[in-house]
């Protein structure tokens, strides 16, 4: 067992890192997820930054009450307050689809993936304080479009096409409105863990028996067959030609598990969320405490480093803590929590997804809310700076060096946002 210890100088050196501007973006750009999966278009931006508001003259002076000046934190409240509102209501106008409860993408409307993130993000924002009321109307609207995507039967697919039969949402909208397709289990646990967040927030049934449904697919998916090398974990998707098992798919299965078993107290979700939270840590653990890709069928592992892999490990063994008591759990998060602060550089996370980064700062943030760790938000707060100092056009909108503007990346932004606005205790 390694063991790593965070110090007063390392913080201190990691916070000041990631307080610098980021000059340069990085060598290697990611242009999509995996296997079978939807390419996301990447290229550099072609936006203006927004132009600074010209400071009007008057003649005229009349004397006002002095107002109470705002601390420091509050004035970043404020300001991320009012980005937020900004991105997202650049959101709903560039990629919303009006009377549909959709969004735009290809070739008609977009991937559950993108889609997810929206939903999280409306959430969020529904999350943080004082701020539900202003959100309901959406929030209901994001509810109304998941039901496209939701698929019960595979209808229409060829026999054998698909590993799974069960009830779960499409990567595409489902028939008839659109293709339909294979099932991402990652995508589906993305939603899992916000129909549990929706379902805490309104009591509505309806968002726990879906979330059941969803864990009810993910759980069918659990690759025991003994030929495979490293037996066990969530395959990428439900198509039949599907080769690899991923830290994507399995960490945020484990996450959904214990947040059921935290909402209805059945057992059988803790025990597979134990199993397929040790399943990665077995198989996809790297000597540097971090966590690879993904395996195929034969164990081989690809050791490709993304900031959510971690980031989705980090907040399983945190769930998985105050699930259980066991603080072995608590220690690993904090082990990898470590590796990857050191990892996870400026320019690194610049190269990124702005999706991965958002599900990375999620989770630290959740372990530091448990621990006392200080470093989670400082570092989104950075992030967040820079990309509004150099990446956001004059519409609102928001792209990366590696990102053009898209409803994925504009989501993500925002969903960091509101994060900072709203308590950890809301994220799970």
């Amino acid at each position: 067992m390694h063991s790593t210890s965070k110090t007063p100088d390392l913080r201190i050196l990691l916070l000041l890192s990631f307080a610098l501007v980021l000059c340069l973006p990085a060598s290697a750009l990611a242009s999509g997820r995996g296997p079978g999966y939807p390419r996301l278009p990447v290229g550099p931006s072609s936006f203006v930054h927004r132009p600074k508001a010209r400071l009007s003259s008057s003649s005229h002076h009349t004397k006002t009450p002095p107002k109470p000046k705002l601390t420091r934190a509050q004035l970043i409240e404020q300001e991320n307050a009012t980005h937020a509102v900004l991105a997202f209501q650049a959101m709903q106008h560039y990629f919303y689809i009006q009377g549909s409860g959709l969004y735009a993408g290809s070739p008609q409307y977009s991937f559950l993936w993108p889609f997810s993130q929206a939903l999280a993000t409306t959430i969020s924002l529904s999350n943080a304080p004082g701020q539900a009321g202003r959100y309901a109307a959406e929030l209901h609207a994001r509810m109304v479009g998941l039901q496209s995507y939701f698929d019960t039967t595979n209808s229409g697919a060829e026999e054998g096409t698909f590993t799974s039969s069960l009830p779960g949402y499409d990567g595409s909208v489902a028939a008839p409105k659109g293709p339909g397709g294979a099932k991402y289990y990652d995508d589906n646990e993305w939603v899992g863990i916000e129909l549990l967040r929706v379902y805490e927030m309104t009591g509505e049934p309806t968002a726990l028996e879906e979330a059941e449904q969803i864990m009810a697919f993910v759980m069918s998916g659990w690759q025991a067959n003994p030929k495979l090398g490293c037996p066990g974990g969530e395959p990428f998707s439900n198509a039949a030609n599907n080769g690899t098992r991923n830290t994507v798919t399995t960490a945020p299965g484990a996450q959904l598990g214990v947040l059921l078993y935290r909402t209805t107290g059945n057992g059988e979700y803790l025990h597979f969320a134990e199993m397929a939270y040790e399943w990665v840590r077995g198989c996809l653990a790297q000597p540097n405490l971090l966590y690879a890709d993904h395996l195929g069928a034969r164990g081989v592992v690809e050791p490709t480093l993304w900031s959510y892999n971690q980031g989705t490990m980090i907040g399983a063994g945190a769930l998985l803590y105050q699930a259980t008591g066991n603080g072995a759990f608590l220690y690993e998060a904090r082990q990898t929590a470590n590796a990857a602060l050191l990892y996870f550089t400026p320019s690194r996370l610049a190269g990124e997804n702005p999706f991965f980064v958002s599900v990375y700062f999620r989770n630290l943030i959740y372990l530091d809310s448990l621990t006392g760790d200080a470093p989670g938000s400082a570092i989104a707060q950075n992030y967040v700076n820079y990309l509004a100092a150099h990446y956001l056009s004059a519409s609102g909108l928001f792209s990366t060096a590696a990102y053009t503007p898209q409803l994925l990346v504009q989501a993500a932004i925002i969903q960091i946002y509101a994060l900072l606005l709203s308590p950890p205790a809301s994220y799970f």
